[in-house]
């Protein structure tokens, strides 16, 4: 059997799902039997393939930016997972939207600026008038709610989803597993 392809993806959010997603260790060298690490903020790739079996995806779409980048992601993913609470609800990214992207631009780079007070337009992307889950921009395969998920619930549904064993997340995420 030849190993799946898998990407992992960070939007807006805060690298937990991708710290809890190293937190499975040793069990990281059994699933690297039967997977390969193509993309991801923790390997050195610059550029998404063009073909990928599975993308696990963390983080709300907040700029143009990542709007761009999950539409890509979805274009060549078999299979998208949306990992964690704020690719699969917003979560805490989201808690600017009834602020709004110009105040807290305003507040980040003009009112708490001590010098140069400015409001970045090339490094700092475009953000979207509101932030919003993966899901209402692209189709998602797989929900694994968790802020972040556990490294158990990364391990029982990627060996699930990879071996094609049948897969509840539910009971995954119920007791916190």
């Amino acid at each position: 059997m030849s190993k799946l392809k898998v990407a992992t993806v960070w939007l807006d959010g805060c690298s937990g799902c991708h710290m809890s997603f190293l937190d499975m260790d040793e069990r990281l060298l059994k699933l690297a039997e039967l997977i390969d690490i193509v993309y991801s903020p923790i390997v050195d790739a610059k550029i998404f393939p063009d073909e990928v079996d599975i993308a696990l995806v963390e983080g709300a779409v907040a700029s143009v930016d990542d709007e761009v980048k999950i539409k890509k992601v979805r274009a060549h993913s078999k299979m998208l997972i949306a990992m964690g609470d704020c690719a699969v609800a917003g979560n805490v990214p989201s808690m600017r939207n009834p602020i709004g992207p110009e105040k807290i631009l305003d507040r980040a780079y003009i009112e708490n600026a001590d010098a140069q007070q400015q409001i970045p337009c090339v490094v700092v992307p475009k953000l979207l008038k509101i932030v919003r889950p993966i899901h209402e921009f692209v189709t998602v395969d797989v929900f694994l709610p968790g802020c972040p998920p556990s490294a158990d619930t990364f391990y029982t549904a990627l060996t699930a989803l990879v071996t094609g064993a049948p897969l509840d997340i539910s009971a995954l995420t119920r007791f916190g597993a």
